[in-house]
Order: C-alpha cells, then structure tokens, then sequence
C-alpha cells in the first residue's frame, strides 16, 4: 500500500511543514474522514469537555465544531490555510460559531490566552524529537493549571511504516510526567479513510497539575 500513497518530506503520508499539509489538503487527506472521530464524539457526549476549547491541529474542524455545538467556546488552529479554509466554510453551512486561525502549534503561548481543555486528534505523533520538546512548552502554555489534554495518536502497535510516526506508551509517560496527571491511557482506534477497520491508537486523557 505504501508505494501508492502521498509521499511527504519524510516518507508515505507524513507531511511535516506548512508546504506538506497545504499539498495534503488538495485532495481529502487520509485523516479527514468528514464527521469527529468515535472516541472523540464519546469524550463530548459524556461532558469531558469543558469551558473554552483549544482543538490544536484542527484540521477541517469536525472537533471544534463539535464543540462548538456542545455551547462551548470552541477555536481551532491549524498550520495549512486550507484546511482552516474548508472548516470555516463548514461552521457557516452549520449555523455554528467558532474560531478557527492559521496558526502554528508549537507557539500555542502566542494566542495570549489559557483554554480549559485542549483537543489533540493526530497532532502530537507528527512531530520530531526537537519539535516535540517545543510543543510541550507550547500546550503548557495554552493550559490552565486544572484543564484537560485529550490526545489520540497513532500506536506501536500500528504495523508497517507507511503514515505518521508510532507512539509508545513509555514515550507518552515520559514525555508528561512533569506538569501532567496521566488520569487514562487507552488502547483505541482512529478512522481514517484508507482502511474500514482504522489504525492502531492510544487514546490518552490528561489534566496539567
């Protein structure tokens, strides 16, 4: 499957600057599959978001508007214009109000303002060591002390080297234990459209201490 896949800087599906995603979103990339994700929509009917919502990584904004559709103050950030583009189109076709900016996760300190919750939906594992020391900074400036972080990545348990980087359980631990409460991390499943069963996930629920 890998030879027939869009191709990245660094390798099949794994976009990593501004010019990547823009490319992604000419066509519907693999993890826009047009509706929130299962585990995310569960997270929100169950009330686990709160106050007003940072969905990082927004990409065409299914999560943010979903938020936005729960009554909270919901914004949505995502590097490719595009992608900010169509979700702005999908929030006027919906009647529903959010913020979506062109904006760069690893200076989340830059918006000037703390969010009650953060939404991370395939953001996290396409970063690099270096850049993902940035983005840790980065979100602990865009968390309250007491707010929840909701990450669903791809797994280790993921087979083959084709899209995003694999995550690790010891990586995820190591990488919040100081300023983060790991309160859940799941085995789960992300949908995306080139395989009806998903991919391999760790569905992970966080609060900053």
């Amino acid at each position: 499957m890998a030879d027939d896949l869009p191709t990245g800087r660094t390798g099949p599906l794994r976009p990593r600057g501004k010019e990547d995603f823009d490319a992604m979103y000419v066509g519907t990339p693999p993890w826009d599959i047009g509706r929130p994700q299962p585990v995310f929509a569960a997270l929100a009917d169950a009330g686990a978001w709160q106050g007003k919502v940072l969905d990082a990584g927004c990409g065409t904004g299914e999560h943010t508007l979903l938020a936005a559709e729960r009554g909270l103050d919901a914004t949505g950030v995502d590097l490719a214009g595009a992608a900010i583009a169509a979700a702005e189109a999908k929030g006027r076709d919906r009647g529903l109000s959010a913020r979506f900016l062109v904006w760069d996760a690893l200076d989340l300190a830059g918006l000037g303002e703390q969010f009650d919750t953060v939404l991370d939906c395939g953001l996290f594992h396409v970063f690099e060591d270096t850049d993902r020391a940035a983005f840790l900074d980065s979100l602990r400036a865009a968390v309250r002390p007491g707010g929840r972080y909701f990450m669903l990545c791809f797994s280790d348990r993921q087979p083959g080297d084709w899209g995003p980087r694999r995550i690790t359980e010891a990586e995820i631990r190591a990488g919040f234990a100081d300023g983060w409460r790991i309160d859940a991390l799941e085995r789960s499943t992300v949908e995306i459209t080139l395989d009806p069963a998903g991919a391999q996930a760790w569905l992970v629920s966080m609060t900053r201490t």
